[in-house]
This record gives structure tokens, C-alpha cells and sequence, in this order.
């Protein structure tokens, strides 16, 4: 039968450990683990390989191989057959448990939201010493001050436990390295996975340098959908913190009136550099929509929409949308342009499917739609788009000429913001 313990690093730090002779060697300030790959998946485990020991006024690094740590009645006895040192290299390619987990925030995936690390859970096995867990509870916060004994005892007698909260050291792949020199794609990869709302959150938790470093390891389609979903503060962080190149290629991802919202924000100076920094296209796109006044329908259009010529079939377009594979609420209404851009009829998703493929799609539209002019005041866009129950409207100038749509998301976005600058 495999030999088994565990324990906790709140119960080892700060003890003495002991020589085969029974003498004090020194005392416990830290262990150190390394990744070791696992056969079965990509995952790995963090093997205990290091331990930091204070003896007099000298700290010194030794590998683990050579102690053993029993538990006997709560208590931990740490013994050692004798100190091997450890090398620069295996120091520098390892992880101090007190100096970079302990107290440190990590990202709870399956919560979506920072927690701090309170204790880290080990375990001793015949292959040796693993980190298996880090607590994220209450008990591990009484166990660092040596009270949860008797708090659990005391509420035992009303039959009130602590519930154990712990994060599998699989899902700690989001601590907070930021103050090492860790490479950064591996360690965040994956929050990747995370809803970008999600992550954003996470972000605006984090401190600024934290978040610069989570967010620079973002390929450029995560992080344009984040920095979309950043409060204005931590938009102007990070774009006024990130190299210019890596900002435009971000910008050049994102909807062009996102990035106008953002340089509305940003000096003169600054947003003509990035704005000269983008490709033509995009800055184009963005230098329109930042002529428009701030209380101008034009200033809370998106120019990503999709429109069609009117005799086109359902069967091109519905083979075009699988190619160009657009947002979400790009589909929220579809626009039928003649030649010159004049918007000439609406239809939507519904209207697509329903249709036979062979048909035109100027049988299917809509004629005389409903729009709002570029130059109309905002507080004309939620009447309309109330009246009529739109999820986006066209917006046309005074020729009638299509050039973006205002999508009811942002009309809602608009309207909490407004809100909170009252508040404040």
C-alpha cells in the first residue's frame, strides 16, 4: 500500500528541521517546486525539488530529496539525511511557494474572478512531495494564524462547519508571476478560455502591472474583444502602457467606433500616432466616425454592418455570411444598397432562412425602412428603436447614403454610463 501524507505550507514554514543526529539544521523560510509533464495529458505536476532554510543570520537553498516531513498528531516533523545544494539554474527555473503564491491573487476559472491564495495543500507520495491545491477559504486563513482548530471546535457545537475551498493546482495556471521572469504564454494560457466580459473583470481587479502582463500575453483577436469590454480608466491604462505597434494592430481588430471611443479619451498628439500607426482602411473608418459630435447618432454607429445589392439570392448571401463569418450583431439587421450606397430596404436573419434559395433578396426586404440621419441628436435613437422594436438601426446621411448602423447593445451601454455620470 502507497504511503501517503498531506499537509499544508502554513504547517511547515517557520519550523525547525533536524539532522539524523536530532540536532536543528535550521528553519523552514520556503519550498520551491518544478513542473514535471504528465504522461496522460498536457497538464503536469508541481513537484517540491527545493528548500529554503534559515540557519543563523545565512538562507540557504537545498534539493528536497534528502528530507522527509511526518505528520504525527496534527504537527509536522521535518527530517533530512543529509544537505545537497541546490544549482542557480533549478533555483531559477522553480517557484518559491511563501515568495510567489502564498497571499498572492490567482484567477478562479471556474468562478471567472480573482481570489487570494490563503494556504497550499501538498502531499507526500512513494514519487515524492507535490503541490496539489492552493485554499482559497476561510479555514486557510485561520490556519496561518493557528486558530482553526478551536474556531472549528467552538462551531461544532452549533453544527456550523467551514466550508473547504480549494482551487487543483491544474487550475492555478493564473498566478500573479508578474514580478518574475516567467514566460507569460504559458502561464496565462488558460485564461484564454474565459468570456472576454469575464476577463475583463478580472482585469480591472488586477493591479496595473499585473494587468499589463496578462493582457500583452492576449493573442490580437482576445484582446481587441477585451479591450472592448474595459471600463474607459482601464482602456487609457493599457493603450497609453503598450508599445504603439502592438496598440494599432489591437485597434485594427476591434470596431471602429470602439477605437473612436478610446481616442475621444487620448491627447491629440497620442491618437494621431496610433491612428497613423493603423492600416489605411481602419484608420480611415475610425477618422470618419471621430468628426461627428459627441451627441450625434454618427458618433455611436458602428461602420461594421453587412450590406447586399438588390438582386443578389438568399443562396449567395447566405454563402457569403458562411465566408465572412460575421459578429453577432452584425446579423441583427442586414441592409439592401443600390449602387451608390442608397439605402433602398432592410431584412434580417429570419427573413434569410425562411426564404427559398433562389430568391432575390429585393423580394424579401423590406421597403421604405426605418433609419436615423448621421446628424440626429442621440436622444432621438431609443424612441426609434423603442417604436419599432429594432435590435439595430441603418444610419444614412442626408443623401440617403448608407454608412453605418447604431446597435440597441450600445444604445443600452450609452444610456447605463450616462446614468452613472449622474450618480457621481
Amino acid at each position: 500500500m502507497t504511503s501517503l501524507t498531506t499537509f499544508y505550507l502554513s504547517g511547515l514554514i517557520g519550523n525547525e528541521a533536524f539532522g539524523m543526529d536530532g540536532d536543528a539544521i535550521g528553519v523552514i523560510k520556503d519550498l520551491l517546486i518544478k513542473s514535471l509533464p504528465t504522461e496522460q495529458d498536457d497538464s503536469s505536476r508541481q513537484l517540491v525539488n527545493g528548500i529554503k532554510l534559515k540557519t543563523g543570520k545565512e538562507i540557504r537553498c537545498y534539493s528536497f530529496s534528502t528530507f522527509r516531513v511526518v505528520k504525527a498528531r496534527e504537527k509536522l516533523n521535518v527530517t533530512c539525511t543529509g544537505l545537497l545544494g541546490l544549482s542557480v539554474n533549478e533555483i531559477n527555473n522553480g517557484l518559491f511557494l511563501v515568495e510567489n503564491v502564498l497571499d498572492k491573487q490567482i484567477v478562479d476559472l471556474n468562478g471567472r474572478k480573482l481570489v487570494r491564495v490563503n494556504d497550499v495543500r501538498l502531499v507526500t507520495v512513494s514519487q515524492g512531495t507535490f503541490a496539489i491545491a492552493v485554499d482559497i477559504g476561510i479555514e486557510g486563513l485561520l490556519r496561518r494564524i493557528g486558530i482553526s482548530r478551536p474556531i472549528k471546535q467552538f462551531l461544532s457545537l452549533f453544527k456550523i462547519s467551514i466550508p473547504a475551498k480549494f482551487i487543483l493546482w491544474e487550475d492555478v495556471q493564473a498566478i500573479d508571476y508578474s514580478n518574475l521572469n516567467i514566460k507569460l504564454s504559458k502561464s496565462y494560457a488558460k485564461l484564454q478560455t474565459l468570456h472576454p466580459s469575464d476577463l475583463a473583470d478580472i482585469l480591472e481587479d488586477m493591479g496595473k502591472k499585473s494587468s499589463m502582463s496578462v493582457f500583452s500575453a492576449l493573442d490580437e483577436e482576445k484582446a481587441a474583444d477585451v479591450l472592448e469590454e474595459l471600463e474607459t480608466h482601464a482602456q487609457i491604462h493599457i493603450v497609453e502602457s503598450l508599445p504603439v505597434t502592438k496598440v494599432a494592430d489591437v485597434f485594427e481588430k476591434m470596431p471602429a467606433d470602439e477605437v473612436a471611443d478610446i481616442l475621444d479619451e487620448l491627447e491629440d498628439e497620442k491618437a494621431e500616432i496610433l491612428l497613423n500607426e493603423m492600416d489605411n482602411e481602419s484608420s480611415q473608418e475610425v477618422r470618419e466616425l471621430l468628426e461627428y459630435s459627441d451627441n450625434s447618432v454618427g458618433s455611436l454607429m458602428t461602420t461594421d454592418f453587412l450590406s447586399f445589392k438588390p438582386e443578389i439570392t438568399v443562396d449567395e448571401i447566405i454563402k457569403e455570411l458562411r465566408e465572412k463569418r460575421p459578429e453577432p450583431d452584425e446579423l441583427y439587421n442586414m441592409f439592401v444598397t443600390e449602387s451608390n450606397d442608397e439605402l433602398i430596404g432592410t431584412f434580417n436573419l429570419r427573413d434569410l432562412v425562411l426564404a427559398q434559395p433562389g430568391v432575390t433578396v429585393n423580394q424579401i426586404m423590406k421597403t421604405e425602412p426605418v433609419f436615423l440621419f448621421d446628424d440626429q441628436k442621440l436622444d432621438d435613437i431609443a424612441e426609434i428603436i423603442s417604436k419599432y422594436n429594432l435590435l439595430a438601426v441603418p444610419v444614412v446621411d442626408s443623401s440617403n447614403q448608407l454608412h453605418g448602423m447604431v446597435v440597441v447593445d450600445d444604445v443600452v451601454e450609452d444610456l447605463i454610463n450616462k446614468r452613472r455620470t449622474r450618480k457621481r
